[in-house]
């Protein structure tokens, strides 16, 4: 498997192995962070969501959560990124746009209500002895499978093609592949560390651009008001932050985001770049 693209197409069973162990690895290494820039976004503020205590609090879901996410991801991206229709030898940005796109809607049906439970026990919504289960039972009592996909419109524009998190980081991520490749001797291939890099170039760069529209999400995951005829609209939600918390509050966990999907980026696509290129992978 070549890292900087023009080799053998993954097959399925690779993609699922790959994408696997890619979104296992960069959960459980980049967790704290996670929680940190969580427990910065909360509204009730950072040291009243936790601080930097008990930073493991809600890993339980993501070790259910992440390896069927990142899987659903690759196998829906490499799919279709090879077999849209493309005029040139490889496939266009749009390409790669509606290839990611589409394989962000698969993965959250997997992640959103793990990440659901994750934002409630990582800022003690239920109180601070409350586990991962506990958190996914309160949930289910309280407004019942509807519940665990709170906030799966807002990732969904966070990260699909019309709002910029996808559009910008894969067509990005791939371009910087080609172009470091063309400029290496004999085009090689690349190294997986090679690709790793331009995985955490292209995953900052999206990552702080769309801060905002990550705040809007965690909001709304973390409302726990039981009227919901009587939740804002995203945009009443966005313009209210706007004006009672000023625009700083739309940048809140801006660096520990940015570092968390930069780094986070570089393990993500540099794991799977090794791993689907893997003896193992390959007996699949």
């Amino acid at each position: 498997m070549d890292a900087g693209g023009g080799a053998e197409v993954p097959s399925f069973l690779q993609s699922l192995f790959a994408g696997a162990a890619a979104g296992t690895s960069v959960d459980l290494l980049f967790f704290p962070i996670d929680t940190v820039k969580t427990r910065l976004q909360s509204s009730q503020g950072f040291l009243a969501a936790g601080g930097f205590r008990g930073v493991y609090r809600g890993i339980g879901s993501v070790i259910v959560g992440s390896a069927p996410g990142a899987a659903a991801f690759f196998t829906t991206y490499d799919y279709l990124k090879h077999n849209l229709p493309s005029p040139i030898s490889h496939p266009s940005p749009l390409a790669h746009v509606f290839s990611a796109s589409m394989g962000e809607c698969a993965a959250c049906l997997v992640r959103v209500p793990t990440e659901v439970v994750k934002s409630r026990t990582q800022t003690s919504t239920y109180g601070v002895a409350a586990s991962s289960f506990d958190t996914f039972r309160n949930v289910m009592r309280a407004d019942g499978v509807a519940g665990l996909y709170r906030g799966f419109g807002i990732t969904i524009m966070r990260e699909a093609r019309s709002i910029p998190f996808t559009s910008l980081q894969f067509p990005l991520y791939e371009y910087l592949k080609r172009s470091l490749r063309e400029r290496l001797p004999g085009k090689r291939v690349l190294h997986a560390y090679e690709a790793s890099l331009c995985g955490s170039v292209a995953g900052g760069v999206a990552a702080a651009l769309t801060t905002p529209l990550d705040v809007l999400k965690t909001r709304v995951m973390l409302d726990m008001r039981a009227d919901r005829s009587g939740i804002p609209s995203i945009t009443h939600r966005f313009r209210s932050i706007y004006r009672v918390e000023g625009v700083g509050a739309l940048f809140a966990g801006i660096i520990p985001r940015t570092f968390w999907i930069s780094a986070g980026g570089a393990v993500f696509l540099g794991v799977y770049e090794l791993a689907v290129s893997s003896k193992l992978a390959r007996g699949l």
